[in-house]
């Protein structure tokens, strides 16, 4: 493997640039070291498919052992990207030898100092206490880039195409859970069936689940898990932790930390940061989105498949147009459905464009799809 730096990741190594030959740029990046948080963050971009590789907090004894912390960070990576174990260990092999020079010319050092920006963008999604910050990496590696000539790719969708190539097979398997959510309304049938991988977070699952009903992650949520015994807490049908089938809540997963406070004392609270549906699943729960409309949803397990080749969600099918945001609850919803369905009312052109404000639409299979790719 080739890494290509710039005077910055070079004065930090503290070496001299190698002279080496061309190397196939499938196995070749470029790096540059940026400050976030007061920390140094290293930025590797692929020069074939311009994916990027973020290590942060990097510290004088990582420089020393920078060979075996970028191998550590591409398995990482493809890892989170669900890549089979062959191909990742076939890559990593291949790639296990690294030399450093210096920077090939302007053009890639431009495209470089943009993956940056991208990464400055994702700044959000930084984990403080991770040293190789997937998500990070992950989200900027989505973003549209120039690549020259007027040409533009998506440099993740470009590596699935790089191994698939290079491999020769399939690139993708992982762990993944058929689930079907229920909104929770009397008068209303509103549904998703979906697939997720298990390996993914709770908090990565609350992202899935805004996509499929439409909301916009404009308030805070939560997640209960369930198992199976019926409840002997006799908690209250008013209760969040009421489940309609009786079952007793083993955990709540929460989303902000002063949740911890009101926790019920009865039921183990948890911050969801890092928590994976594989360690719960299969498993009934409920899932809570913004606690003044409350919009409760019944998630059912209906399946688990071993091998699954994706490496994201997808929505298998589904029924009926979720509550656009804020819209008051289940009879502010009834009061806007029937506002916009009749073009007499004195609102009805107001509340018309403020549902479309909202987000609000009828249940559309493959834009969800589109999202959740």
């Amino acid at each position: 493997m080739l890494i290509q730096c710039t005077k910055k990741v070079l004065d930090e190594l503290k070496i001299k640039p190698s002279i080496v030959e061309e190397e196939d740029p499938l196995f070749s990046f470029h790096a540059n070291v940026i400050t976030i948080n007061r920390r140094k963050v290293l930025v590797l971009m692929n020069d074939q498919n311009r994916y990027v590789i973020v290590l942060y907090g990097m510290k004088a004894k990582d420089w020393k052992r920078i060979d075996k912390l970028i191998i550590e960070a591409v398995r990482e990576s493809f890892k989170s990207e669900f890549i089979k174990e062959e191909v990742m260990e076939q890559y990593i092999q291949a790639a296990s030898t690294i030399s450093f020079t210096k920077t090939k010319n302007r053009s890639f050092v431009a495209q470089l100092n943009k993956a940056c920006d991208h990464v400055y963008f994702y700044e959000r999604d930084l984990e403080p206490d991770k040293f190789i910050q997937t998500e990070m990496g992950k989200n900027a590696s989505r973003l549209f880039v120039g690549v020259g000539n007027n040409q533009h790719i998506h440099p993740n969708e470009e590596l699935y195409k790089d191994l698939a190539v290079y491999s020769g097979q399939e690139i993708f398997q992982c762990k993944a859970v058929k689930l079907k959510v229920t909104l929770l309304l009397e008068n209303h049938s509103i549904w998703r069936r979906i697939i997720v991988p298990l390996d993914i977070t709770f908090e990565q699952f609350h992202k899935v689940l805004q996509i499929c009903f439409g909301w916009q992650n404009y308030h805070l949520h939560e997640f209960y898990i369930y198992e199976e015994a019926k409840d002997e807490l006799g908690i209250h049908m008013n209760h969040s932790a009421f489940h309609p089938q009786g079952y007793q809540p083993i955990v709540n997963l929460v989303s902000y930390e002063e949740s911890l406070s009101y926790a019920c004392e009865d039921i183990p609270c948890k911050m969801e940061n890092g928590i994976k549906l594989a360690e719960y699943l299969p498993a009934n729960m409920k899932y809570i989105y913004d606690f003044g409309d409350n919009w409760e949803h019944i998630v059912e397990c209906e399946e688990i498949i071993a091998d699954f080749n994706m490496n994201h969600p997808i929505c298998l099918d589904g029924a009926g147009a979720a509550p656009p945001e804020d819209v008051g609850g289940e009879y502010g919803f009834d009061e806007f459905l029937a506002t916009i369905a009749d073009s007499n009312h004195p609102d009805y052109q107001f509340m018309s464009s403020w549902g479309r404000q909202q987000g609000y639409q009828e249940f559309d299979k493959e834009q969800i799809n589109r999202l959740l790719k």
